[in-house]
């Protein structure tokens, strides 16, 4: 595991660079912006708003004894995250092409970048999830959510999130310089994981054979972990909290793997 020790000290070494390439991809995003960083808060407000309109009106959705709008939210925060994350990632090294080319730069630096960057919006996301928690919900009902001790859990199952996304965020940012069509194939392929992550049902409606499959999806795994705390106010037990670890910290062997394989190639397809 030497080329691992070796990744988090380059990564160390260069973290001003690694921090100037976060900033920079806040100014891209909010550039002329009159609002600027405060869409952060704002979009996954309205985002949020939208979704609970049309699934808990328009789709008629409902959990009984389930605060619904934050079952809900739960799930499209994490899988947001996922979704903007890997998508960014997998065009890390060819969108940096020409900065690859002229200088020595570790490329491991870049979807590190870039899962920051949408990390740090994640984290503004928290904040009108925190406020549908703390406002929504009927205590006669049963729907009222509660926070508790265990919130305390939830940086970790987050950081378990961030290092299965940064595994898969090199493996995509690998595949795509040598294969560009992968943009458009992981696309149709998180239109899919989107459906078979239980984001606005509960997974109890499944099948008992599609469920079993269903709770392999690392994606799902992270998310009951949250809503555990955060619907049922209880904790996940051991094991499922080292699953969350288990399945983050392969996939962020097998992404850099790969990504150190292939990495000296990747000048001859920039």
């Amino acid at each position: 595991m030497n080329f691992l020790k070796n990744i988090f000290a380059n990564i160390k070494k260069y973290r001003f660079l690694l921090s100037q390439l976060v900033i920079r991809d806040f100014k891209v995003k909010y550039k002329r912006s009159v609002l600027g960083v405060l869409w952060s808060v704002l979009y996954p407000l309205l985002m949020m708003m939208v979704m609970a309109i049309v699934f808990s009106n328009m789709f008629k959705f409902s959990m009984e004894g389930v605060n619904y709008l934050v079952y809900l939210m739960t799930g499209l925060v994490v899988f947001n995250y996922f979704s903007e994350a890997t998508n960014n990632a997998m065009g890390s090294i060819f969108g940096n092409s020409s900065l690859i080319n002229k200088v020595y730069i570790p490329k491991y630096i870049f979807p590190v970048a870039k899962c920051l960057f949408v990390g740090i919006n994640f984290l503004f996301s928290l904040i009108p999830l925190l406020l549908i928690i703390i406002f929504s919900g009927n205590p006669a009902e049963g729907t009222k959510c509660v926070i508790n001790i265990y919130y305390l859990l939830l940086p970790f199952i987050y950081g378990c999130m961030f290092m299965f996304t940064l595994g898969v965020g090199y493996v995509l940012a690998t595949v795509s310089v040598f294969l560009r069509d992968m943009v458009y194939i992981w696309g149709i392929l998180l239109t899919i994981l989107n459906y078979f992550t239980p984001l606005f049902y509960q997974i109890s409606i499944l099948p008992e054979s599609l469920q079993s499959i269903f709770k392999l999806n690392p994606l799902y795994i992270y998310i009951n972990a949250s809503r555990e705390i955060i619907l049922n106010g209880t904790m996940p037990t051991p094991l499922y909290l080292l699953a969350c670890f288990g399945s983050a910290s392969i996939m962020l062997i097998i992404g850099l793997f790969v990504f150190r394989k292939k990495q000296n190639k990747f000048v001859y397809y920039l």
